[in-house]
């Protein structure tokens, strides 16, 4: 039998099926899904792709069930599914003829629609469907693994910010056939396919996964991971979180580089975020607000460009990059108070006003807006590494290095978690330790006055005056106003010591603060 496209359409008796599921269309032509499993839309695609032909019970199970072993009763309650599900309003009897001891056939007129005869779906801009990954172990019974990878990658991708996922249910239709991703594509109306595999040889699980581009069937991204089996459950969470992050960068910046003459105000969101993917300096902070401010000048009550814009405000802030902390902490407070009247749930929103606080000093009460979004997106890598600098902040030292490194794990070579373990490092007044985790952030991000200053504060400490005193030159140069010109204004910055609570105040006071002086910090 000639393997059916999951591209291919057919309809029947007011049904639509095609590559998404099961649709029932309405005299208006207003579709609305028919939620049956994916057993049974696999075993309604072959009876529909050939009616009238008698199709034995076992070809059905064989393509329906692939190699596995199941008792005949499970068609039997797949058949009766389909039965409820497309007989309803039917007066002639079923859909679904059984012919006694041999099989079954589909009876009803079906017409096979072309794909030249078919408008294009359009593609949301952040759009992909995860396909089934595909198990190439010697022992298939590890398909289960695979198959959880495919549903996790799926829910992960689903929680990211903007990004338009393909059902798994509509994923797995796709299973064992050979597909053309321009077909998927336009299908779908999805602009990439993920699609991978899991290779399980004794305690090493091999995972690869690809992102294609379903206009050009060019492959833009790969990864690769390598692990050992000790704990599937915790290694499924971590394989699942490293790529939905690495992809969703990966993503951004893929969508922002397609350049429109006319941009709207989703085109420069996703500029502003592709911004953001640099390392901060002066004029990135100034691109990325520049993009979120043309995106709210064209759409002025957009709460994911208000979110956005009063995430990079805040952001300005604690990167000591503003002219006036002020005006920029006025500015997101408005912000965060629309986009959260208007989308409550929205995890941008949260994240914003949990930095916005950060930005004035205000620890604890930042620690919920972190939670919020995690609890969202458990793979939120940026609020993890946020709420891991509320921990340190507020006293919970203990806490601040499992965050950490967690973050690190989902997001390899963060330069913000660097600095967050370099900072814990200095304050338990482990100086070597602080430097080595702070040079590592100041190669990937040069031009971040704060690690500079921490550097100040660490060679200082170490007893390295003049690497101390070049990096506190470093941090003035790039720091824009007066905030590391003094100890005392050091200390009146609502967004550090000041708004720290009183037991990393002290630890300030005997690491922090003496580096800096022995750099040569004076104290007014």
């Amino acid at each position: 039998m000639q393997a059916l496209s999951s591209a291919d359409i057919f309809l029947f008796e007011g049904f639509r099926l095609d590559g998404r599921g099961l649709f029932r269309q309405d005299q208006d032509g207003i579709a609305t899904r028919v939620e049956i499993g994916s057993r049974a839309l696999e075993v309604l695609r072959m009876l529909v792709e050939r009616p009238g032909d008698l199709l034995s019970r076992h070809e059905i199970m064989a393509a329906a069930w692939p190699r596995t072993v199941v008792e005949d009763y499970n068609l039997t309650v797949q058949i009766s599914a389909l039965r409820r599900a497309i007989d309803r309003d039917r007066a002639q009897g079923s859909c679904i003829q059984t012919v006694a001891r041999r099989g079954y056939r589909f009876v009803a007129p079906v017409t096979r629609v072309e794909p030249s005869e078919r408008e294009p779906r359009p593609k949301p801009r952040l759009s992909i469907v995860v396909l089934p990954f595909t198990d190439l172990s010697d022992d298939r019974e590890q398909q289960y693994f695979a198959d959880g990878i495919t549903q996790d990658l799926t829910i992960d991708l689903s929680r990211l910010d903007g990004m338009f996922v393909i059902s798994r249910n509509t994923a797995l239709s796709y299973r064992n056939r050979r597909f053309d991703t321009r077909r998927i594509g336009h299908e779908l109306g999805v602009r990439y396919v993920l699609d991978g595999s899991v290779q399980r040889a004794g305690k090493q699980m091999r995972v690869t996964a690809q992102l294609i581009d379903t206009t050009t069937d060019a492959h833009l991204w790969a990864e690769r991971l390598d692990r050992e089996t000790s704990d599937l459950f915790a290694l499924q969470n971590e394989i699942t979180g490293r790529i939905a992050n690495a992809l969703g960068i990966e993503l951004i910046a893929l969508e922002a580089a397609r350049l429109k003459d006319s941009p709207d105000a989703p085109d420069y969101i996703l500029r502003g975020r592709a911004a953001w993917l640099k390392p901060p300096s002066r004029n990135t902070h100034a691109e990325r607000i520049a993009m979120f401010e043309h995106a709210l000048a064209l759409d002025p009550r957009s709460a994911e460009a208000q979110s956005w814009l009063a995430d990079a405000l805040a952001h300005r802030v604690l990167d000591a990059f503003a002219a006036s902390d002020a005006d920029d902490v006025a500015r997101a407070q408005e912000l965060v108070c629309r986009a959260l009247a208007a989308s409550p749930g929205s995890p941008t929103a949260h994240k914003a006003k949990g930095d916005l606080l950060r930005a004035q000093g205000r620890y604890a009460e930042a620690i919920p807006e972190y939670e919020t979004v995690l609890a969202i997106n458990r793979n939120a890598a940026d609020a993890m590494d946020a709420l891991a600098n509320c921990r340190l902040m507020t006293g919970s030292l203990s806490n601040v290095i499992p965050l950490a490194e967690q973050a690190l794990r989902l997001s390899p070579g963060n330069p913000w978690i660097y600095f967050r373990l370099a900072h814990l490092r200095l304050l338990q007044s482990r100086s070597d330790a602080a430097i080595r985790w702070l040079e590592g952030a100041r190669r990937a991000v040069p031009e971040l006055p704060i690690v500079h200053l921490m550097l100040a504060s660490a060679y200082g400490l170490k007893g390295d005056i003049d690497r101390a005193a070049a990096e506190l030159n470093e941090a003035r140069l790039l720091h824009v106003g007066d905030r590391f010109s003094s100890i005392a204004h050091i200390k009146a910055f609502p967004g550090g010591y000041r708004g720290a609570g009183p037991d990393t105040r002290a630890l300030f006071d005997t690491t922090y603060l003496v580096g800096l002086r022995k750099a040569g910090m004076p104290e007014e």
